[in-house]
């Protein structure tokens, strides 16, 4: 049977398995160990085990756990409702100031998970009730919480980062830093699209009418010292050479844990679902891993990649347009996948098309993140979609309401994109210049 036959049944039985509901893990291991068997008969198993080993085993993937340890530890930890707060007494006055206070700490969180949904549950909750109640145009209010919670994907630390480092044979550390600049940049853009919206429409994010004295403005910016040093503890020891990521990810989960200690919300029942909850998306994530790796050595086994590059080599087209399109693969297939998944189906190809083509492959994995970060907010299924339906249920919001106050911020992110290939230094000028990348 030919290459193109072979990866069209492989990818056709995978879609399969995802259209009837099969979890990822399912999805990608069950297609692959059948090509498996197929392909090699029972002595190909072996093929399993040494990926299973290999992948579970993989010093960077450790980062993963210690990440949503050190996720789960701050969502506990009481820092956004102290954030919140502080951003309500300084900047509330202005007008759509609670919606850029809501995408501020969005991106600090970010900088502190590694996640692109705590920020969004976690501003759902705190940031959302007290908008509406101000009077805040619903659709402003959904947008900037969903998308503002997506910034944990590309700002450092980032677990689909620490994926995407792995599978393509890259620095988690210039990825982390080659994120910084692209990461700041995306946070100012839906800044200053609330902003500007906020001042042609007045009506749609009101300034609020309360005031506060510098005291308690001062006083409440006692609420920031936390979360920086937390910051500056990880990014700090990974710019300095101190420690590699993975290390970086233990200590930040020391330091989460230093935090709850603090702000006193330690508690014997507490520490236990936080483990319990760490262990269960780890072991989730890491089953889905080796699904995909299965899958993966399959798919490299019959020879597809360099079918992929003949293929482009074939056309003979700009590598500008081959780059575009393959942006726009990624953004229909973040409209029907898990990130998690599109990541471990396309890299194994496109990594080596990158390469093949002359980009750096540390700029097309931060292109790669702000697409998966794109994923979590594009319809139908974004991740982060589903969680602003789960909130705003209560308060009578449809899913439909939430489609159509993320559509502008998608737009956004497709800006950024555009911005990021046009001038790819800002990803590569810092790398280069703390690493020598």
């Amino acid at each position: 049977m030919d290459i193109g036959t072979l990866t069209l049944l492989l990818f056709g039985s995978m879609l399969l398995c995802l259209t009837l509901g099969l979890p990822l893990a399912f999805s990608f291991g069950g297609v692959g160990v059948i090509f498996i068997l197929l392909m090699m008969g029972p002595k190909g198993f072996y093929i399993i085990a040494s990926t299973a080993f290999d992948g579970w085993t993989n010093y960077l993937l450790l980062a993963i756990p210690l990440y949503i340890l050190m996720a789960v530890f701050i969502e506990r930890s009481g820092i956004a409702e102290e954030l919140y707060d502080a951003m309500y007494k300084w900047i509330g006055r202005l007008k759509g100031g609670l919606a850029i206070g809501t995408v501020v700490i969005c991106a600090i969180f970010a900088a502190m998970t590694g996640t692109g949904s705590l920020g969004t549950i976690t501003m759902g909750l705190v940031a959302l009730p007290s908008m509406l109640k101000r009077g805040y145009d619903k659709h402003i209010c959904m947008g900037c919480i969903a998308a503002g919670g997506t910034l944990g994907i590309i700002i450092p630390p980032s677990i689909i980062m620490v994926v995407y480092g792995a599978f393509a044979g890259q620095s988690i550390g210039a990825l982390f830093i080659g994120g910084i600049i692209p990461g700041i940049i995306l946070s100012l853009i839906f800044i200053a699209y609330i902003g500007i919206r906020s001042y042609l429409q007045p009506d749609l994010c009101p300034a609020m009418e309360e005031k506060f004295s510098l005291r308690e403005k001062l006083k409440a910016v006692r609420s920031l010292i936390l979360p920086i040093l937390l910051i500056f503890l990880v990014l700090g020891i990974i710019w300095t050479g101190a420690a590699t990521p993975t290390e970086a990810a233990g200590v930040g989960a020391f330091g989460a844990f230093l935090i709850l200690i603090v702000t006193k919300r330690l508690g014997w029942t507490m520490l236990k679902d936080t483990v319990s909850r760490t262990l269960l998306i780890t072991c989730m994530s890491f089953w889905i891993v080796l699904g995909a790796k299965c899958f993966t050595h399959v798919y490299i086994a019959i020879g597809a990649i360099d079918l992929v590059q003949g293929y482009i080599a074939a056309l003979a087209l700009n590598r500008w347009l081959v780059m575009i399109i393959m942006q726009f693969i990624l953004l229909v297939l973040g409209c029907f996948l898990d990130p998690l998944g599109i990541l471990l189906i396309t890299a194994p190809v496109f990594v080596p098309v990158t390469i093949h083509l002359g980009f750096d492959p540390v700029w097309f994995g931060i292109l790669f993140t702000i697409n998966m970060e794109m994923a979590f907010i594009t319809p139908p299924f974004g991740f982060n979609l589903f969680y602003m339906k789960t909130l705003v249920e209560p308060l009578g919001f449809s899913l439909e309401d939430v489609y159509r106050a993320i559509i502008p911020f998608v737009l956004l992110l497709m800006l950024g994109i555009a911005i990021i290939m046009v001038f790819p230094q800002l990803v590569l000028w810092l790398p280069g210049t703390m690493m020598g990348k």
